[in-house]
């Protein structure tokens, strides 16, 4: 039996939510009793993006799902963070259908510039070093965007939502999982014959199951923040090593870049609580002043990063997505994308099950959706990590090694061919969702 106490506060069972249910399980009024406990096929607990991916994925497979969420809707409407999206993404949401409203309010960008420090050895890549017809490298999407769209998606779905819920305790059987769940303060019971979840990298879910993971924190902390510069930024994004750590901007529309700032962790909080003026010089200087004035929008937030694999994405009658299944360095802008492709291989997955009629809960089941993405996981993880611990470096032979790979870099096209295809993440198993071009 596992026991989860989770709080809408502290649970991290959800990065965003909704405060209405979309086919409601009815709640009970202080006069009336509560509902006989329903079934489920699926049960998804979190309603982030990725949880809200899966539930858009499955939305027509004939399964019966529940979205069980901790937070109420205007906490992901109101999260201010935007996230690089690999061309994979762009395909998986073009086949759900959703790519169309998501497009017009995010960035494209065609270009990717990569350098190191105040090395001159700066490397501009190009759609057509992808050796594909496509003509832009990936996408900048913001949270609610994302979110909205998700939600929209959602509303006439065959779907119950348990919202804001906490989940007391999960008791695994042999042919379903019984969740006791909290709604209004009072409690329910619902059965499913799969649990997935979607809780976020602290996943008590995980942790309850007794499901170890491996990895580190790194001596790094992220500042991110939202800056509009006095020149275009031309819908480039750049990734910037300095020996502290990367320094990524995003371009977003409006001309506004939102900018991860990687260094040790006394140096990230530094930065994050010197006055604006001190922070925006600091930005100039590591730019050279090539984007003229920069502007500070909204607030500065800084958050610890780590390196985390999780021994196993399933076993019986439960499946971890994203962040509960594992995390890396946001150098390269991986994290989010990762967790839309689980989300697109567990929705393959456990809807050929259910056509051939197999238990979408039995482990045989879930161990295919597992072999799928953990070694590619893995690749991205080692990748990411890779590339943080070369660059935030300053012992002399490594600093000279990587600029001298810069260099090569800048006139080897199968070199930028190798790093295109991991960075969009068009390297390894397609999804089915992923088969028809982003138009």
């Amino acid at each position: 039996m596992v026991f989860l106490h989770t709080s809408a506060a502290s649970s991290h069972i959800s990065a965003a939510s909704h405060a209405d249910s979309l086919s409601p399980v009815p709640l009970p009024t202080p006069h009336s009793p509560l509902p006989i406990p329903p079934t489920y096929d699926l049960a998804i607990v979190g309603g982030g993006i990725v949880g809200l991916t899966l539930a858009c994925a499955l939305k027509q497979s004939g399964l019966r799902i529940a979205l069980i969420e901790a937070r109420p809707r205007e906490a992901g409407l109101s999260h201010h963070r935007a996230y690089a999206l690999t061309l994979m993404t762009g395909r998986i949401y073009s086949g759900l259908g959703l790519w169309e409203q998501i497009l017009p309010q995010i960035t494209t960008f065609e270009q990717i510039r990569l350098a190191d420090a105040l090395c001159p050895a700066v490397v501009n890549l190009l759609p057509q070093d992808l050796g594909t017809k496509t003509r832009e490298l990936g996408y900048v999407g913001e949270h609610h965007v994302l979110v909205q769209t998700l939600l929209d998606a959602l509303k006439d779905a065959d779907l119950d939502w348990l919202c804001p819920a906490e989940l007391i305790q999960a008791e695994y059987g042999a042919d379903r999982v019984t969740l006791t769940v909290s709604v209004a303060n009072q409690q329910q019971t619902i059965q499913t014959r799969l649990l997935v979840a979607a809780d976020g990298s602290r996943s008590p879910i995980r942790q309850q199951a007794g499901i170890g993971t491996k990895g580190w924190q790194y001596w790094q902390s992220c500042v991110t923040a939202v800056i509009r510069p006095e020149k275009s930024h031309e819908n480039v994004a750049r990734e910037h090593f300095w020996e502290s750590g990367p320094f990524a901007s995003l371009p977003l529309p409006g001309n506004r870049y939102q900018i991860v700032l990687t260094a040790p962790h006394a140096e990230a909080r530094r930065w994050a609580e010197v006055s604006e003026a001190e922070f925006l010089t600091e930005l100039d200087r590591r730019y050279q002043g090539q984007l003229g004035k920069l502007e500070l929008i909204g607030d500065r937030l800084v958050f610890p990063v780590k390196l985390m694999q999780s021994d196993r994405y399933a076993q019986h009658r439960l499946a971890l997505v994203g962040d509960a299944a594992h995390c890396c360095h946001p150098v390269g802008g991986q994290g989010l994308n990762l967790g839309i492709r689980d989300v697109a291989a567990l929705a393959d997955v456990l809807k050929t099950a259910h056509q051939k009629g197999e238990d979408i809960g039995d482990g045989r089941v879930l161990r295919r959706y597992e072999r799928w993405r953990k070694l590619e996981n893995l690749t991205i993880l080692g990748f990411t990590d890779l590339l943080d611990r070369t660059f935030s470096n300053h012992w002399l032979p490594i600093v000279v090694s990587r600029r001298l790979g810069l260099g090569v870099m800048r006139n080897l096209r199968p070199l930028k061919f190798l790093a295109l295809k991991l960075m969009t993440g068009l390297s390894g198993r397609q999804p089915e969702l992923a088969r028809r071009e982003v138009g």
